[in-house]
């Protein structure tokens, strides 16, 4: 079977993002290894914009996005999805004030730029407060479902951006399931560009309220991964 066609991003969007490429080429904090604008439109911008195929992200949503770094795939998603609400998370405050710069730069009214980690978060005021996660290159897929779940309302939805199919992270996610309620809905296969490969977009269902004893204390959930 053939895997699918280059992803085909709306011109519009990517022009209106392109100066968030060139703030971020000038940024001397040095936040991704990829600053080049035009290595960055790839690898970042059309990347992010693939997430634009998952049905749930077309609503009138609040999200969040988890360990948003730079702000990808936050800031494009929010771009295209200008229904919904953006929530970008990361604990390294130099990357939350870039992602404010580039909101203000964008006019964007969104978005904000949350200095904090996901699990503090969701000890407080985000606490299944979301209706969508998303995530990208994070962490494995069974740590991305503890951090997501107790900032998802039961029946909500995590998408998360990863390379290959890996059938490994898909058994630990499957063998934790019951103490995270989260579980796989479907696995999508993207080309977000034409020399793009084996990226895929792994979508996941909350399946009823947070478990007892989530979150745990940040970094737990990489650093003492669950067990089934």
């Amino acid at each position: 079977m053939s895997g699918p066609g280059p992803f085909e991003a709306d011109p519009a969007l990517v022009e209106r993002l392109l100066p968030m490429l060139e703030m971020l080429r000038a940024d001397p904090a040095s936040l991704s290894s990829v600053t080049e604008p035009g290595a960055a439109l790839e690898v970042h911008l059309l990347d992010s914009l693939s997430g634009t195929v998952v049905s749930e992200l077309d609503e009138p949503v609040r999200v969040v996005d988890i360990g948003s770094g730079a702000g990808f795939p936050g800031v494009p998603m929010a771009v295209a999805r200008p229904q919904a609400d953006f929530d970008l998370v990361d604990s390294v405050g130099r990357k939350t004030d870039f992602v404010s710069r580039v909101v203000e730069r964008l006019g964007l009214r969104n978005v904000k730029a949350v200095n904090s980690r996901s699990e503090e978060l969701a000890a407080s005021g985000g606490r299944e407060a979301y209706r969508v996660a998303t995530a990208r290159a994070v962490a494995p897929l069974s740590a991305l479902a503890e951090l997501a779940s107790p900032l998802l309302e039961p029946g909500g939805t995590l998408v998360a951006w990863k390379g290959s199919r890996d059938t490994g992270e898909e058994d630990e996610l499957r063998a934790v399931s019951r103490r995270v309620a989260m579980e796989i809905d479907r696995v999508l296969p993207v080309r977000p560009f034409a020399t793009s490969r084996t990226r895929h977009l792994y979508v996941l269902k909350k399946t009823g309220s947070t478990p007892p004893g989530l979150p745990r204390r940040p970094g737990m959930a990489r650093k003492r991964p669950l067990t089934g």
